[in-house]
């Protein structure tokens, strides 16, 4: 025993104490090592003598860390939890039912709504449609009693070991699918001032670029981009490394199916497997709603992809190539700056007068809801969008005929898109209510959905509307696709309310965009959430926010036919500003269905808890942030003793680096950002500049007139600021309430050919460029014809 922590407790003599029982019973009675003997008071001074089964030398140390009556009455709530423990289990065993146990304070309610059978059947038909080219293990809760047939993966002994430091893994899943080959990408003499474009029809294979970036296993984000920079033949002129690099190549070309091996016969059902079968009929450890869905039974017959060699074309028709982006409010240089770097990086094809019949040209598709989130368009207003669109400096370049086939503009309308989802069309109007609902967070709706028919109208406008021919084919194209897809183009319903428990002074729902951190556009953030998952189950495809830019072709992530998103930095939650699902797929009518019966909550920490709940995660794979999102982890202080370049302590440092970092973006140049991450993605940050001093589209001769209207803009605001500013002054010193305002004429074109020349001098240029701007300019350069893009392909008009 510790005397001296006996003596801190307050006790008078460090020696052990008895009462007259206690020492009589002490004498009369054998010592036991297992139980300690208690004496309860009772009336008439007596004292009941109670034997606990707690070990003596545990109660002495108790006592001695804690005090007697502390640990008095921790040793009994522990009896206590454990007797009724006893009772609970007891009671199962008479009734045959399963314990219930309750629930404890701060967890959430269950958000699962299927049992152990559906999601066995989502296991079973993605890894059939080949949606699961991996060897990772399915998760042991899934009760997985046979291996399914995997197309998606090469046979066991054609598996490629992962090296010395990490053995083959046995996969749950027969691989039944092709041989894959690695090839060597790099730059040949004597074109090796830029990289090589990876081959037409390649494949990532994600397990190698798991196991070199995953954050969970301690692997750095600076060695990551060097893998990705490496085996994408990014790092031409400057690779180091000497020796064989195989283990790092993630690229791989697939043979054609003709060459792969009969499945294996199935063998006789083992002991471990029998019981995985009986466990697998029952729902014991599942976290479950009440109420259920019925049974995933009407699930269609999976599909498995056909190698790349095989497709009569250079497009898998089951596989579309299409980056999905939303927007909301007037089109400004930030998906600008993001369609830019689509045409900078993407293989489209801009540098041949026809488009090569080898390559599967991607396309985007931005997305545009022409007002307030929670707004109701009008019937024009499809013809109106492409009419703003021409109007606005930013977004007129992109209505030219040289992009037409490459990037899309469409209409967002809520309900004519909900209703496009077979598995939601006829219930999600129950929610209509909280249709804005992330997290913990609901803004309610009063008004019902109207019923337009846009499209029809939209078309009607198209006819005399005052546009060039190309704006109007435009909308035609787009009223043509949506009666080819079935729209019912009804108005996107909301009303006017506050979020639960709010008050009503915000002018949330009629907020068009975020133009200051202090009026943040909630509403379009959580229609945003919504929209991604609806349109790559619906359309297929890849989601990305719009506070992204390209930085290198996506060819092989398109071979990849898995679903994917990427982690929340230090967190292991999804972050889906990018998202990847397959069409119509059965992880995408799962997450629909479960998204539904939770109040249409898409917010991304809530989809983690879905996934994780259903033991769905893998068919989700949670890429590793330094593919999307390299500048993350070092934010939030991790890594920073082998930090990646460039590093920030802010996001805002994309616009805005620290003065003895400064000089880096224009030395360094595109090339020096972050080399081998496929996107970048700055957060938000909307009312910041990409080009503070050439905040305009600098594209050259053939946009010339969105240029000056841009730049007219912009002198108009800055004297309209000067003279309020003139005019507040006047008011403090003189008094007056009334002063008028000069009137200004319209420049002459001479007047403002001289202006802009003025402006262009390079003495008014920023001095210290930042990252956003050297992105803008080397986008904008490759557009004018100053330079080619990344792959050393020159545009072609």
């Amino acid at each position: 025993m510790d005397f001296r922590k006996a003596i801190a407790k307050g006790r008078v003599s460090p020696l052990p104490s008895f009462s007259d029982v206690q020492e009589k019973h002490h004498l009369t009675t054998k010592p036991s090592r297992l139980f300690t003997t208690f004496y309860i008071p009772l009336p008439n001074r007596k004292r009941l003598i109670v034997p606990l089964p707690v070990p003596p030398a545990l109660w002495i140390w108790m006592t001695t860390k804690l005090g007697r009556k502390r640990a008095s009455f921790s040793i009994f709530a522990v009896l206590i939890g454990i007797m009724w423990v006893g009772f609970v289990l007891a009671k199962a065993a008479i009734t045959g039912e399963h314990p219930k146990w309750p629930k404890p304070i701060s967890s959430k309610p269950p958000t699962l709504v299927y049992g152990r059978e559906d999601l066995r059947r989502i296991w079973e038909w993605e890894v059939a449609s080949g949606h699961y080219p991996s060897t990772r293990p399915i998760p042991e809760e899934i009760r997985m009693a046979v291996k399914p047939l995997n197309p998606g993966i090469p046979p066991l002994h054609l598996q490629r070991s992962f090296g010395t430091s990490k053995q083959q893994r046995s996969p749950s899943t027969i691989g039944i699918g092709s041989r894959r080959t690695y090839p060597d990408i790099q730059a040949k003499p004597p074109n090796t001032a830029y990289p090589p474009r990876v081959p037409p029809g390649t494949v990532a294979d994600l397990d190698v670029i798991m196991d070199n970036c995953d954050f969970s296993d301690n692997k750095y984000v600076r060695d990551c981009l060097e893998v990705l920079r490496l085996g994408a033949g990014l790092d031409v002129n400057n690779r180091l490394r000497r020796g064989k690099v195989d283990i790092w190549k993630y690229i791989f070309k697939e043979d054609t199916a003709a060459t792969r091996m009969p499945p294996p016969k199935q063998q006789q059902l083992t002991l471990k497997q029998q019981q995985l079968l009986k466990e697998g009929s029952t729902n014991t450890g599942l976290r479950r709603k009440t109420v259920l869905e019925p049974p995933l039974t009407n699930l269609s017959i999976p599909v498995p992809p056909k190698p790349m060699v095989d497709l009569p074309g250079p497009c898998d028709s089951d596989y579309p190539r299409i980056f999905h982006m939303f927007w909301t409010g007037p089109f400004t240089d930030k998906p600008y700056t993001a369609i830019l770097s689509f045409l900078f990086t993407q293989n489209i094809g801009l540098h041949t007068k026809t488009p090569d019949p080898l390559v599967c040209r991607p396309e985007f598709w931005m997305w545009i809801n022409p007002g307030p989130a929670a707004a109701v368009p009008n019937p024009h207003a499809l013809g109106d969008m492409f009419q703003e669109l021409a109007d606005n400096p930013w977004a007129s370049p992109f209505l030219h005929p040289r992009f037409k086939d490459v990037v899309k503009f469409k209409m967002w309308n809520t309900t004519e898109q909900l209703d496009g989802i077979p598995e939601i069309k006829a219930d999600w109007r129950v929610n209509v209510d909280t249709l804005f609902n992330s997290g913990d967070a609901k803004y309610k709706q009063k008004e019902q959905l109207g019923n337009k028919q846009e499209a029809m109208a939209a078309e009607a406008l198209a006819s005399t509307i005052e546009a060039p021919d190309h704006i109007k084919s435009h909308i035609l194209n787009a009223t043509e696709q949506a009666q080819v897809h079935g729209k019912s183009t009804t108005a996107a319903a909301a009303a006017s309310s506050y979020p639960s428990g709010g008050g009503g002074g915000d002018d949330l729902f009629n907020r068009v965009g975020s133009t200051s951190e202090s009026t943040y556009d909630r509403l379009s953030v959580i229609l945003s959430d919504m929209a991604r998952f609806v349109l790559c189950h619906r359309f297929g495809g890849t989601y990305l926010d719009a506070d992204t830019v390209f930085l290198r072709d996506w060819e092989e992530l398109w071979g990849y036919r898995g679903a994917f998103a990427y982690r929340w930095s230090r967190l292991p939650d999804y972050n889906t500003a990018v998202l990847r699902l397959n069409k119509g797929s059965a992880l995408g009518t799962f997450l629909l269905r479960t998204i539904l019966r939770n109040g249409l909550d898409f917010h991304p920490m809530s989809i983690a808890i879905y996934m994780k709940e259903s033991f769905l995660q893998p068919l989700l794979l949670r890429l590793p942030d330094a593919l999307f999102d390299p500048a993350w982890l070092a934010l939030e202080g991790y890594q920073r003793e082998r930090p990646q370049w460039p590093t920030f302590t802010n996001f805002a440092q994309f616009f805005r680096p620290p003065v003895t970092e400064s000089a880096a973006p224009q030395m360094l140049g595109f090339d020096g950002f972050f080399k081998g991450a496929y996107s970048y993605h700055y957060h938000n940050g909307w009312w910041e500049h990409f080009d503070a001093s050439r905040d305009f589209p600098d594209l050259g001769p053939r946009f010339k007139e969105g240029e000056r209207k841009a730049r007219t803009k912009l002198r108009d605001d800055a004297a309209k600021a000067s003279r309020d500013a003139q005019a507040s002054a006047s008011s403090w010193t003189t008094g007056s309430r009334h002063r008028s305002t000069p009137q200004t004429r319209p420049l002459t074109q001479e007047q403002l050919q001289a202006l802009e020349d003025e402006e262009d001098d390079v003495l008014r240029d920023q001095r210290d460029i930042p990252w956003s701007t050297v992105m803008k300019r080397t986008f904008e350069a490759y557009i004018r014809g100053e330079r080619p893009n990344m792959y050393g392909e020159w545009l072609e008009w």
